[in-house]
């Protein structure tokens, strides 16, 4: 409720800042020698520096070999009716010839929005509603900010998850929201009144300030909402949260008045990553780590020269009292002026005698002590090392275990303090560097300087280099609640998806440091804190502060406290804000309405599960977890999914900074070069950077990137393994999305034609597969319902996109269509009844293959799936009642339950002998270049072979292009076909299947074995140079396992097809394959434990 203030616990740093402080500041301890010793780190650095200069040099080398993104202009087609938004489309108007993104997604989110399709309230009204609700929220994005493809792959995820659970029934609610972004929303708007009025910050006051940011706000803040609309989010727009409206604001400071009571929030002096040219702390997360492999010079903000790093500097402080010096390093020597004592390691030899001795300092009137700690490394450089505690965590820590000064020399705007002396008092900070190296040397105690590798921390949001400076700010204890936190994943109360990331939680909330939640900014919640200020009290030192709801509640408290009359009792509210992160911690129960008891917060906390970056792994959701489980009582979600990194084709993770960030917009609508170069331009990036990112976009993008559409843009996303390796994100592999998305359109047309000339399918539940081709597609769809399950409930998307795709384009497309045009057409053997019969069947199987794989594939593929999935409502057995508010997004997801009836495992088994023989079949004909004629084929097979085959033979006949299908056995048993001719084309298939296609007018048979030889020597050059690649030296080490893993496969393919090559070569026509085949023959039924015939004689 009140509180003095005090020196700060030693653990108020994460441990990887401390490591970049150490390597900065150059601190020779052995705690964090590893990150100083050029034995150990510089070697690390070097390769991070190497890699990136690889990087940049595959960028701005002319590879002919790579011609970048290839794709032609497809014709545009607009939905040209009249609609009034959040109408209905009219799918009745005419079916377009292909295609065409802009046309199918027109008009759809707008009528699924005001229908309230993505509102819980819309759960009651569905008949296969479930007692079972899922929440989420998506991780508010910065309002200053548009998303790139990073959060595209959120948005694709967590979308595809809300609108799966929607279909299963559950009660959905997804919220969005967006994050005030503190430093980042507050450095735009002061860099607009600058460029549009002249005018800094502190030319207004707080309030004039805080009513222009707000103004910028509602101008500007709504871009993301565009576009997750444009993504096809199915978020509830009527619950969208701003973490300062005013009911977040007032979670916000029910947080923190509740943490504070219960000594959770303490005021304390301790370092903090502070940024001069923002004068503010900010947070772990604002620091970007940039290595230096030696001397460079960077631009920094506010100077006009580029400034010295990656320079190790050594001087020497004399000995009071006796001859002698002692030399130490640094790489920050402005620091110097702030150094109070000497620290060496106590078993070093070469300082014995210096024991508890003390240097002069040669620029202020002070002895520096020589201290011994045993944290001291003494075989790196001197042994010797400068103490800084006001500038340095390492030395803080230092000062704390022997009571040692902090003087500051260093002050928030980075000049140099009164305490330095008038000669650098207001210089800064880095032209002070300059001037005291110019006195060392005067001084003659100038020992030299050298290149040295180092980790300089910069500030993400100005591009200043961060200072760290002992500051009196709010923190917030973090032990034991990480310890809980890490109690919750051993126990099994909160899951983390994928597991690995379980050790990585454990190891760092474990040594979790106390965080620091000032703010030195005006946009922001301002700290509910007031400093306390008696009448006529004569104290001045000691502060005493409370905190409270509003300023009334303070006040009662500290009279109640200090025993004193509220009206003798002056307020003043720290100035200060929020860090950002502590609000957004608040958002899984803020956003449902906590502190109050909201139905919402009784209906939807805790959250389902949170999906996110693995990023933010710490920064954020460890700190949900926390604040959550404090606050409420409750974990905030039960499940964390974390999903990989996105990055460009050449490793690079997507940044601003880097200028590679691809906008999902230019993605789905389709860019131009010079729009991509001017965002560049527009990125205010390093001139080096923006050199490279405009060159990447040159040869990635020659011309542009194509409209892909959203839909393929969420499936290609969806199709990466998003629980492992980072991904790579390739805008071909969108574009051959797009081309799916056309081969789906092309489908249903063909579908609808098929229903138009039919009667209307039976139902499901009384469709019952004739044909061995309908029982095979049948089977394959349930196995697909069933891979899309488990998909699902395991959250590997990836397996619901590569099952989905393979049934659509693989089975129903390549194989089911072709094999049922003759049927289609009522051609066959059979009856006229009896064809009539399998039209009408397989009109049914057709008609629901199709339905049910738009079902499975609408919560990844919403607009395309909607919109032809309601241009076959008009077939459905429902009412017209039921059709005209009905969206596909409601309907039942598939379950195999629903399907059992369609399950025939062993077509699906004995399909894959099928298409092999179909695809010999193909290829034989392609050899004798009989692309008109339908040749009779004869299969000369075993007698279980030619069952499988008979039971095929109208659908091999069909797609094998073959007039007739012969079975011969030489086994005995099933046969319905003397031998085949020895005028016949032969070839093999699974080493036991002679397939011969009657060649009735005969080919060059020194043609054919003229061009197999061909094939087969530029097949041998491949091999060739595709195996010397492989026995490079480090291979194995230098090549990613996905290039290997696709190296292999090429050149396992071309040593498969140079064995097929070499066989048709050698034996093309009639019995002359024979012996062979009897050789696969035998060896196929040994691998069976039958008997085998005997071989047969040569003649």
């Amino acid at each position: 409720m009140w509180m003095a203030v005090h020196v700060a616990s030693p653990r108020i740093w994460s441990r990887d800042l401390q490591k970049a402080w150490s390597r900065w500041g150059c601190r020779f301890c052995s705690q964090s020698s590893s990150s100083t010793q050029p034995s150990h780190h510089p070697r690390t650095q070097a390769e991070k520096a190497k890699r990136r200069q690889a990087r940049e040099k595959a960028i701005l080398s002319s590879d002919v070999n790579d011609p970048g993104l290839s794709w032609s202009d497809k014709e545009k087609i607009t939905y040209t009716a009249a609609l009034v938004p959040g109408e209905k489309k009219d799918t009745t108007l005419p079916f377009p010839q292909s295609y065409s993104p802009e046309y199918v997604e027109f008009g759809w989110y707008q009528w699924w929005e005001k229908q309230g399709f993505f509102s819980p309230e819309q759960h009651s009204k569905q008949p296969h509603v479930i007692d079972k609700y899922f929440s989420l929220c998506i991780p508010p994005p910065n309002v200053t900010g548009t998303l790139h493809l990073g959060h595209a792959l959120t948005v694709a995820i967590e979308d595809a998850l809300a609108r799966w659970r929607r279909m299963q029934g559950y009660k959905v609610l997804w919220v969005p929201g967006c994050d005030h972004a503190g430093i980042a929303t507050q450095s735009v708007v002061e860099r607009k009144l600058m460029r549009e009025q002249g005018k800094c910050r502190r030319d207004y006051s707080r309030e004039e300030f805080l009513k222009q940011v707000w103004r910028w706000k509602n101008e500007k803040g709504d871009e993301i909402y565009h576009q997750l609309r444009k993504l096809g989010a199915s978020l509830d727009w009527s619950r969208a949260c701003f973490t300062m409206d005013p009911g977040f604001s007032s979670a916000v400071t029910e947080a923190f008045v509740r943490l504070c009571d219960s000594g959770l929030i303490y005021r304390s002096e301790g370092l903090v990553n502070w940024s001069c040219v923002l004068e503010s702390a900010i947070s772990d997360i604002e620091v970007d780590s940039k290595e230096l492999s030696g001397r460079t010079l960077l631009s920094v903000p506010g100077y006009q020269q580029k400034v010295e790093f990656g320079i190790m500097v050594t001087f020497a402080y004399p000995l009071e009292g006796q001859e002698g010096e002692v030399t130490v390093s640094t790489t920050r020597p402005e620091t110097m002026l702030g150094d109070v004592a000497i620290a060496v390691h106590p078993d070093d030899s070469r300082y014995k005698d210096l024991h508890g001795k003390h240097c002069r300092h040669p620029f202020a009137d002070r002895l520096l002590p020589v201290v011994t700690d045993s944290m001291v490394d003494m075989t790196f450089g001197t042994g010797a090392v400068k103490v800084t505690p006001a500038h340095d965590h390492t030395d803080f820590l230092l000062s704390q275990r022997h009571s040692l000064p902090r003087l500051t020399v260093i002050g928030g705007d980075g000049t140099m303090t009164s305490d330095c002396g008038q000669w650098l008092e207001g210089v800064k900070r880095f032209d002070a560097r300059e001037r005291v190296i110019t006195a060392l040397m005067e001084r003659k105690l100038f020992r030299g300087k050298k290149d040295h590798p180092m980790s300089l921390p910069i500030c993400s949001r100005s591009g200043d280099v961060i200072e760290p400076l002992l500051k009196k700010q709010w923190f917030v204890r973090c032990q034991e609640m990480g310890r809980k936190a890490v109690e919750a994943v051993e126990e099994g109360d909160l899951q983390i998806i994928p597991h690995f990331y379980t050790k990585m939680w454990k190891s760092w909330l474990s040594n979790i440091s106390d965080w620091c939640i000032s703010r030195q900014l005006w946009w922001g919640h301002q700290i509910p804190a007031y400093r306390v200020t008696l009448q006529n009290s004569t104290d001045t030192e000691e502060e005493q502060w409370v905190w409270g709801r509003n300023a009334a509640e303070a006040r009662q408290r500290a009279a109640l406290k200090l025993g004193v009359n509220p009206d003798d009792i002056t307020l003043t509210q720290d100035p200060d804000v929020l860090d950002t992160w502590f609000s957004s911690g608040l958002f899984p129960f803020a956003m449902l309405g906590w502190p109050q008891q909201t139905e919402d917060l009784k209906q939807f906390y805790p959250n389902s599960i949170l999906e996110t970056g693995s990023d933010l792994i710490f920064f954020w959701v460890a700190r949900m977890v926390m604040l959550g489980r404090e606050l409420t009582g409750q974990l905030p979600f039960k499940q964390v999914l974390f999903h990989s990194l996105v990055r460009d084709k050449y490793g690079r993770k997507m940044s601003k900074s880097l200028g590679n960030v691809i906008d999902p917009l230019d993605v789905i609508s389709g860019v131009s070069l010079e729009r991509l170069q001017e965002k560049v331009k527009e990125g205010n990036l390093d001139p080096r950077e923006s050199i490279v990112a405009m060159e990447a976009q040159k040869k990635d993008f020659p011309k542009g990137i194509p409209e892909c559409g959203t839909d393929a843009l969420r499936f290609a996303l969806c199709s990466y393994k998003a629980q492992g390796e980072d991904i790579s994100l390739s805008v071909t592999h969108v574009l051959s999305c797009r081309h799916f998305c056309n081969k789906m359109w092309q489908t249903v047309r063909f579908t609808l034609a098929t229903l138009h000339d039919a009667s209307l399918p039976t139902s499901l539940a009384e469709t019952h597969p004739l044909s061995s081709m309908d029982r095979w597609i049948c089977s394959r769809l349930y196995s697909t319902v069933q891979q899309c399950e488990r998909g699902f409930e395991t959250y590997e998307l990836h397996t619901v996109t590569s099952a989905l795709h393979s049934f659509w384009l693989h089975n129903l497309c390549d194989v089911y269509l072709e094999s049922i045009k003759p049927v289609l057409k009522g051609e066959g053997s059979g009856s006229e009844e009896q064809r009539v019969r399998e039209k009408q069947v397989a009109v049914s199987v057709l008609y629901h293959s199709v339905s049910i794989s738009l079902a499975l594939l609408s919560p990844i593929m919403p607009f395309l799936t909607e919109e032809l999935w309601q241009r076959l409502l008009p077939y459905c057995l429902t009412p017209d009642s039921d059709r005209t508010f009905s969206s596909l997004c409601l309907q039942p997801y598939p379950k195999t339950s629903q399907l059992e009836h369609w399950c025939f495992p062993k077509e699906e088994a004995d399909f894959s002998l099928v298409q092999e023989v179909v695809r010999v079949a193909r290829l034989l004909r392609a050899q004798c270049q009989m692309t008109k004629e339908r040749p009779d084929l004869w299969a000369v097979c075993a007698p279980d072979q030619a069952e499988t085959l008979l039971h095929f033979r109208s659908a091999i006949c069909t797609l094998g292009r073959i007039s007739a299908l012969h079975l011969h056995c030489p086994e005995g048993g099933f046969t319905d076909s003397s031998p085949p001719p020895k005028a016949s084309a032969v070839g093999v298939v699974d080493h036991s299947i002679c397939l011969h296609l009657s060649v009735q007018n005969g080919i060059n048979a020194d043609k054919q074995r003229a061009l197999l030889s061909q094939r087969k020597e530029k097949l041998a050059s491949k091999l060739k140079q595709a195996l010397a690649r492989t026995q490079t030296p480090n291979y194995a080490e230098k090549v990613p396992d996905k290039v290997r893993q696709d190296t292999e496969n090429k050149i396992a393919a071309m040593e498969q097809e140079g064995a097929g090559s070499r066989a048709r070569a050698g034996v093309v026509f009639g019995g002359e394959l024979q012996s062979w085949r009897g050789d696969g023959l035998r060896r196929r039924n040994r691998e069976r434990g039958t008997p085998s015939p005997p071989p047969r004689r040569q003649k």
